[in-house]
Order: structure tokens, then C-alpha cells, then sequence
């Protein structure tokens, strides 16, 4: 009989609100049964909403608890590190927010603590388990655009102080574009690609004091301490060759967020919106192969299915924002004992490919990343059943 694994979350903003959602919809394999915030009455009104049953006022509080199996971490870049660790000297199974940690250190540590107590790791984002990011799989894999060549990612805007109440931590160690809304695009080439063999960049600060134009604080200032335009090129270790462009430094764009360009055949996420592309579960794939002489692709969830063509590719699950499903799938493998697809490893892979990309362009020089993974397996295809895709 499958274990049903007990969540305990740390850290209950915003972004709490759809993980929490999501997980209510899988009680046969996960149930949150704590959260605990900054504060014992925040904590409380979420339990409160969700039905939770334990709330505390400190993350270590809650790591504390008995009954609880896997720890959702929440907590923004500078805290992922600490409570990863202590949750993991604990005995609890881990699943975070991106990056896996600020630093590739703090990173490294983590995954050696949980290969020596045998326990998971999972990070997000789990966006690549998306019916895009899965789709796109699907058709690399089996041929239709030939031999991957190269790809290309974009990921540019002018940051987040237009929009978000307290935007100091976008502009400091740790996040920045790379690190902050590069993970998305970061993991979904590798999910696809598989690891990185080489690397080369090139960055900048274009605007060292950012002016918040958002509530409440507009009008103060932030100092920015990190890269905020970067410009990497890539060499997989399967040869192909691509460039990352991430960016808090352009007011607006018109680039497609991803491509991939095959012998036969090219696959674009063909979104304008910054916040965007890889972000999403679904939203528009094109491809155009040697074979046709139009664009042809996947709607978006609220699109009718136009063609055959279309109908043909909606096959799998997924297509609205699912977060936390990497969670799910992390908890399923353990009852099976296989890898989980959005894993500690692919993560850890990443933040080291992230900080190799800083520390060229800072150093001028190429870089290797001294770490590796085996690429996810792609999802099964959606049936009658079709969440239960696991």
C-alpha cells in the first residue's frame, strides 16, 4: 500500500496560495498538515483557509514535528539553504522553492547531506511537467524536428519594482534575472537537452539604484548588488550549442521566449509576455518542419483545437498552472523508489551551470560545471485518468 506522505510548509506568501491549492488535489498520495510563518497569527489564518491543521510561528518549529514526512520550503533564496539543511539533519524529505539554494556551496551541501541520510530532494520549478514543456519533449524525442543543432532562451523585461510591493531581493546575491526567472528557462533546456559541458558570458548593471513604482513604497530606492544583464552561450554535453540572454535591464520585447532548432524542423514558445514562456504549464508551441510551409501548434488551454494537427498534440496533462506537482511526483517515486523528475540533482546541476555563467563573465573565461544528472523521464500521456500521470 502507497504511503501518503504528511507536507509541512515553511514560508506562506503569495505564492503559497496555488501550491496549496494544487496539493489539496492529490490526497491520496500528499497532506499538508502544517505551515508556519513569521509569526504565529499569519500562520494561523492560513491553516485557517486551507483546513490545516497545525500552524507555528517558526520554520524550526515546524521541522520539529514528528508527524511530518517531507518539508515544502517556501522562503525566499537567502533562507532556502538553512532550512533545506535543517530539514534534511531531521530526516524530512525536501521540496523548494528555486534555486535550490543562493549559492552552488550552499547547494552542494544540501544534495551531499540527503545522498548520505538517503532521503529526496525536489525543486522547482516543475513548470517543464507541463502539456508544453512534456509536448516539446515528445517531438524532440521522437524525431520530428531531426537532430537538435541549437536553441535559444530569452528572458528580458525591466524587472519586478514596477509591480511588486517589496522588490529589494530581486537586486541582491541570489537572485537577480539569472537566478530569480532563469531557473524556468535554465531547467527547461535541460529537461530536454539533458546536462551542460561548457560555458561563456558576458554581464552588466545597467542601472545601479532601481526607484520602486509600486505600493506601498514607491519612491524609495534600492541599491542593486548583482548582474543584471547577462548574456551566456552554452555547450551541451549532446553537442548542442545555445544562448541565454536574461535580463532586468529592457523596457520591452518582442523575442520569442525559447527555440529550438533541429535538421528538420524548429520548435518555438511562441509568448511575448516576459512573465511568460517556460514560467507557464501551457501556452502556444509552434513548430514549422521541412515537411510544411506554415507554422503549425499547440493552443493555449482557453484556445479552441483548430486543426487536426492541434487535437493530435494535446496529449498530455497539465496545461494550467499545476505548481507543486513536482512535489507530488517527488512523493510518488519515493513509494516507488525510482528518481523523481523535478530532483535535487537537475537543481543542483543548474545553480552550478547559473553560477559558472557569473563567474565567466566576471573572469572572462570559459567554465565547466563539475556536476551532472540524468535527464527526467518525460510524463506518460494523459488518459481517461488523466492526473493520475504518474
Amino acid at each position: 500500500m502507497s504511503k501518503i506522505f504528511n507536507i509541512g510548509v515553511i514560508g506562506i506568501g503569495d505564492i503559497s496560495q496555488i501550491y496549496l491549492e494544487n496539493l489539496k488535489k492529490y490526497t491520496d498520495i500528499v497532506k499538508v498538515i502544517a505551515v508556519a510563518s513569521r509569526g504565529i497569527e499569519k500562520a494561523q489564518k492560513r491553516a485557517t483557509e486551507f483546513g490545516i491543521e497545525k500552524a507555528y510561528a517558526s520554520g524550526d518549529e515546524l521541522i520539529k514535528d514528528p508527524d511530518i514526512d517531507i518539508v515544502l520550503n517556501l522562503t525566499t533564496p537567502e533562507a532556502h539553504a538553512y532550512y533545506n539543511l535543517e530539514a534534511l539533519k531531521a530526516g524530512k524529505h525536501v521540496y523548494t522553492e528555486k534555486p535550490l539554494a543562493a549559492t552552488f556551496a550552499e547547494g552542494k551541501e544540501i544534495m551531499d547531506l540527503a545522498k548520505e541520510k538517503a532521503l529526496y530532494v525536489g525543486c522547482a520549478p516543475d513548470t517543464f511537467l507541463g502539456s508544453r514543456g512534456q509536448t516539446l519533449r515528445r517531438i524532440i524525442d521522437d524525431g520530428t524536428l531531426g537532430k537538435i543543432t541549437a536553441a535559444s532562451a530569452f528572458v528580458v523585461s525591466h524587472g519586478h519594482e514596477w509591480h511588486h510591493p517589496s522588490p529589494d531581493f530581486f537586486y541582491q546575491p541570489g537572485a537577480g534575472p539569472l537566478l530569480d526567472i532563469g531557473p524556468y528557462y535554465m531547467t527547461a533546456l535541460l529537461s530536454v537537452l539533458g546536462p551542460v559541458k561548457t560555458v561563456c558570458a558576458l554581464a552588466k548593471t545597467t542601472f545601479p539604484v532601481r526607484t520602486i513604482e509600486s505600493e506601498p513604497r514607491k519612491g524609495q530606492t534600492i541599491e542593486v548588488n548583482t548582474d543584471t544583464h547577462i548574456t551566456a552561450l552554452l555547450e551541451f554535453v549532446n553537442g548542442v550549442e545555445a544562448t541565454l540572454i536574461t535580463s532586468f535591464d529592457i523596457w520591452d520585447s518582442q523575442l520569442p521566449r525559447m527555440e529550438f532548432y533541429g535538421e528538420k524542423g524548429t520548435a518555438l514558445y511562441a509568448d511575448i509576455d516576459p512573465l511568460d514562456g517556460p514560467n507557464l504549464f501551457g501556452g502556444d508551441l509552434l513548430i514549422r518542419t521541412e515537411s510544411t510551409t506554415r507554422w503549425q501548434g499547440l493552443p493555449r488551454e482557453d484556445k479552441l483545437l483548430e486543426t487536426e494537427w492541434d487535437v493530435a498534440q494535446v496529449k498530455h496533462p497539465f496545461p494550467v498552472n499545476s505548481r507543486g506537482i513536482g512535489l507530488v511526483d517527488m512523493a510518488t517515486s519515493i513509494n516507488k523508489g525510482k528518481p523523481s523528475r523535478a530532483s535535487g540533482d537537475m537543481a543542483l546541476h543548474s545553480l552550478d551551470v547559473m553560477e559558472c555563467i557569473l563567474k565567466s563573465a566576471n573572469e572572462k573565461k570559459f567554465y565547466s560545471p563539475s556536476t551532472t544528472f540524468v535527464r527526467p523521464e518525460p510524463l506518460p500521456e494523459a488518459n481517461s485518468d488523466a492526473d493520475a500521470a504518474f
